[in-house]
């Protein structure tokens, strides 16, 4: 079987990574096996080992993916609006909507890793990545805000927390509520709120 080029096995590493960020997101850390992340990827579970030392690796590269791809968009939804408030609404609008709630596979990187991440060592390189993602979300997030550093944090807490607990209890009346609560708290009485979708 002859080799792939250099530029073919960065083009699968890229597919790799892409297919783990959709699915760790989705499914949790321990939720899905190296099989199904080279099956989405539509791959052979034996490359693996060509591109990644282990699973905890890739769990580390996908996660800092997921908060680049997270935080440009939120970056990019800042820059388009007109003045805070717009913005306020572009990003914790969609954040907070029953869409967000029900795609994990392509949300947000802090609600989707942080369950598993309560469970896995501290000090690790996947820790460091989640830490440093959060740390450059809030960097983000804190452009929304007017308020100190604790009242920030309390939003961004309140904001994650919400689609965790809407996601937890799906299916239930909950979860509806989490959301809408959470939009209420944290979206300026005279912007529209966004229905849940």
């Amino acid at each position: 079987m002859p080799r792939v080029s250099r530029k073919q096995a960065e083009l699968n590493r890229e597919i790799i990574v892409e297919a783990a960020t959709h699915l760790f997101r989705e499914r949790g850390l321990h939720g899905i096996s190296l099989a199904d992340v080279m099956a989405a990827a539509g791959l052979t579970h034996g490359g693996f080992y060509g591109h990644f030392a282990s699973k905890e690796a890739l769990a580390t590269e996908a996660c800092q993916q997921a908060f680049a791809v997270a935080n440009l968009g939120w970056q990019a939804k800042i820059d388009r609006s007109e003045d805070q408030q717009a913005a306020r609404q572009a990003v914790l609008g969609p954040y907070l909507a029953a869409s967000h709630r029900d795609n994990p596979g392509d949300g947000c990187p802090v609600s989707a890793f942080a369950p598993d991440m309560c469970h896995e060592p501290a000090d690790t390189a996947l820790q460091h990545t989640f830490i440093e993602g959060v740390e450059q979300s809030l960097e983000v997030f804190a452009q929304l805000e007017d308020k100190d550093r604790q009242a920030m944090l309390a939003h961004y807490a309140m904001m994650v927390g919400a689609v965790t607990l809407a996601r937890a209890t799906r299916g239930n009346k909950l979860s509806d509520e989490f959301l809408v609560a959470a939009r209420n708290a944290l979206l300026p009485v005279d912007s529209p709120s966004p229905v849940p979708a």
